[in-house]
Protein backbone atom coordinates (compact mmCIF):
# COMPACT_ATOMS: atom_id res chain seq x y z
CA UNK A 1 0.00 0.00 0.00
CA UNK A 2 1.70 3.04 -0.69
CA UNK A 3 0.73 6.79 0.85
CA UNK A 4 -0.94 9.21 -1.88
CA UNK A 5 -1.19 11.97 0.81
CA UNK A 6 0.72 15.08 -0.20
CA UNK A 7 2.46 18.33 2.03
CA UNK A 8 -0.03 21.41 1.78
CA UNK A 9 2.65 23.29 0.08
CA UNK A 10 2.61 20.04 -2.59
CA UNK A 11 -0.96 20.11 -3.27
CA UNK A 12 -0.73 24.40 -3.69
CA UNK A 13 1.91 23.48 -6.43
CA UNK A 14 -0.53 21.49 -8.12
CA UNK A 15 -3.23 23.65 -7.98
CA UNK A 16 -0.97 26.54 -9.12
CA UNK A 17 0.19 24.33 -12.48
CA UNK A 18 -3.39 23.42 -13.38
CA UNK A 19 -4.68 26.80 -12.89
CA UNK A 20 -1.44 27.91 -15.24
CA UNK A 21 -2.43 25.08 -17.86
CA UNK A 22 -6.22 26.41 -18.27
CA UNK A 23 -5.37 29.69 -18.41
CA UNK A 24 -3.27 28.76 -21.21
CA UNK A 25 -5.79 26.79 -22.54
CA UNK A 26 -4.10 23.75 -21.94
CA UNK A 27 -7.09 21.95 -19.86
CA UNK A 28 -6.66 18.27 -19.34
CA UNK A 29 -9.83 17.41 -20.55
CA UNK A 30 -13.22 18.76 -22.41
CA UNK A 31 -16.25 17.56 -21.18
CA UNK A 32 -19.60 17.96 -23.37
CA UNK A 33 -22.68 16.90 -22.78
CA UNK A 34 -25.39 15.69 -25.38
CA UNK A 35 -28.64 16.79 -24.85
CA UNK A 36 -31.46 13.86 -25.72
CA UNK A 37 -34.07 14.68 -27.99
CA UNK A 38 -36.81 14.53 -25.62
CA UNK A 39 -34.89 17.01 -23.45
CA UNK A 40 -34.10 19.19 -26.52
CA UNK A 41 -38.38 18.69 -27.43
CA UNK A 42 -39.31 19.94 -23.93
CA UNK A 43 -36.55 22.58 -23.90
CA UNK A 44 -38.25 24.04 -27.06
CA UNK A 45 -41.88 24.34 -25.37
CA UNK A 46 -40.10 25.91 -22.31
CA UNK A 47 -42.04 23.78 -19.90
CA UNK A 48 -40.43 22.43 -16.86
CA UNK A 49 -40.59 18.38 -15.82
CA UNK A 50 -44.10 18.86 -14.45
CA UNK A 51 -45.74 20.69 -17.16
CA UNK A 52 -44.62 18.63 -20.27
CA UNK A 53 -45.79 15.54 -18.52
CA UNK A 54 -48.93 16.76 -17.99
CA UNK A 55 -49.32 17.80 -21.70
CA UNK A 56 -48.19 14.88 -22.83
CA UNK A 57 -50.11 13.12 -20.32
CA UNK A 58 -47.48 11.05 -18.38
CA UNK A 59 -45.89 11.28 -15.51
CA UNK A 60 -43.16 13.09 -14.31
CA UNK A 61 -41.09 9.96 -13.34
CA UNK A 62 -41.73 8.04 -17.42
CA UNK A 63 -40.59 11.50 -18.32
CA UNK A 64 -37.52 11.29 -16.89
CA UNK A 65 -36.63 7.64 -17.62
CA UNK A 66 -37.07 8.85 -21.24
CA UNK A 67 -34.93 11.64 -20.66
CA UNK A 68 -32.47 9.67 -19.15
CA UNK A 69 -32.86 6.96 -21.86
CA UNK A 70 -33.76 4.38 -19.33
CA UNK A 71 -36.90 4.03 -21.22
CA UNK A 72 -37.89 4.34 -24.58
CA UNK A 73 -41.43 6.47 -25.72
CA UNK A 74 -44.46 4.71 -27.76
CA UNK A 75 -44.80 5.50 -31.21
CA UNK A 76 -47.48 8.24 -30.51
CA UNK A 77 -45.61 9.58 -27.77
CA UNK A 78 -42.28 9.89 -30.23
CA UNK A 79 -44.62 11.95 -32.72
CA UNK A 80 -46.09 14.03 -29.84
CA UNK A 81 -42.40 14.55 -29.16
CA UNK A 82 -41.69 15.42 -32.71
CA UNK A 83 -44.52 17.98 -33.04
CA UNK A 84 -43.57 19.52 -29.42
CA UNK A 85 -39.36 20.19 -30.48
CA UNK A 86 -40.48 21.30 -34.09
CA UNK A 87 -43.76 23.14 -33.08
CA UNK A 88 -43.84 24.33 -29.01
CA UNK A 89 -45.95 26.80 -30.00
CA UNK A 90 -48.99 24.27 -30.04
CA UNK A 91 -48.15 22.56 -27.08
CA UNK A 92 -47.89 26.49 -25.45
CA UNK A 93 -51.11 26.80 -27.07
CA UNK A 94 -52.70 24.09 -25.19
CA UNK A 95 -51.61 24.85 -21.80
CA UNK A 96 -52.92 27.97 -22.23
Amino acid sequence: MTDTSMTGQELGKKLLASVRQMKADQAARLTSVEISPIVAARNASGFSQAQFAALLGISVRTLQEWEQGRRKPSGAAITLLRIAETHPEVLQELAA
